[in-house]
């Protein structure tokens, strides 16, 4: 297989969800070995953030990446619909200091980008498969990534809320296209309990039950209700997997997490990457590939711990 883009330019505007402003982005074709970058078009210079862990600035209660004059905040969604597809070039051009948030889930990008279609690129692709076991623990949580002798992502992912209606889920995707439909239109999720606390982080400003799934004690305060019984537990596998495109390629090898978040999936990633011999790269012929200077400065595999 090759790298691709997508075949035309794609746009979306809307509220975002802790500014509380409208934005709006353009997602552009990118040639062959670009990567994934986004570019903030309303400033003029050092506009240019590169999806990758080294630009990420903090994970409270989104991924917000930047460099020392900018930051676009909440790409996790986005990020999880162009992983879902495995696209490898894309300019993400970004009006506003934060992606939309639509309905809270990848629905959206995700329908678009499938609409429009890709362009397959003359460059070979790169999976980066997983050759080492790597665990990162914050207390009870924690989040593993270890080889498998399947050749593609598997995710296993447990919440316990230990409360009377999310109590404890759990779920398993692989990666491919019928898993991500598991998981596409699952919508991000709060308790109505926190809500004060997370206003009072001057976050949530344009949260609202069109974009969010409000859970009041035993019942969810939106009119439409769940589209999942598990809904909760897929939107934290959605926001893995747009958080683990961070290393820049898709990746071979098996995900499992509990009680995790963006936070620990951040540190996952880069400890993953800072040890070379926990990773190699394979094509869709399962044959390694070498690395190159090319490897760290176009696809920003460059780790800074």
């Amino acid at each position: 297989m090759h790298q691709k883009t997508i075949k035309s330019k794609i746009s979306f505007k809307g509220v975002t969800l802790h500014s509380g402003t409208i934005s709006s982005i353009k997602l552009i074709s990118a040639p062959a070995n670009h990567g994934i970058v986004f570019s903030k078009v309303d400033v003029k210079s050092k506009n240019k953030i590169p999806a990758n862990i080294s630009s990420v600035k903090q994970a409270k209660l989104c991924t917000t990446i930047g460099n020392n004059e900018i930051s676009i905040s909440t790409i996790e969604h986005l990020m999880a619909a162009i992983a879902g597809y495995e696209i490898d070039n894309l300019l993400v051009e970004v009006q506003g200091d934060e992606i939309p948030i639509l309905d809270g889930s990848s629905k959206e990008f995700s329908e678009a980008i499938a609409q429009t279609g890709f362009e397959v690129q003359s460059a070979t692709k790169k999976y980066l498969n997983i050759e080492k076991t790597i665990t990162v623990k914050d207390g009870s949580k924690f989040i593993v990534a270890e080889p498998t002798s399947k050749k593609n992502l598997e995710i296993n992912y447990t919440i316990d809320f230990h409360d009377n209606f999310i109590k404890k889920q759990s779920k398993k995707i692989i990666l491919d296209q019928k898993g991500f439909n598991e998981i596409y239109d699952s919508r991000t999720f709060c308790l109505q309990k926190d809500l004060e606390k997370i206003f009072k982080m001057g976050l949530a400003r344009g949260g609202s039950l069109d974009n969010a799934i409000v859970v009041s004690n035993d019942k969810v305060l939106n009119q439409e209700g769940l589209r999942y019984k598990d809904e909760f537990v897929r939107h934290k596998i959605l926001d893995c997997l747009g958080d683990l495109y961070l290393c820049g390629f898709p990746i071979i090898g098996k995900i499992t997490c509990y009680q995790g978040g963006h936070e620990l999936t951040h540190k996952l990633v880069s400890n993953l990457l800072s040890q070379k011999k926990a990773w190699s790269f394979l094509n869709t012929k399962n044959s390694i590939l070498p690395r190159s200077k090319t490897d760290t400065s176009k696809n920003q595999l460059v780790v800074n711990l």
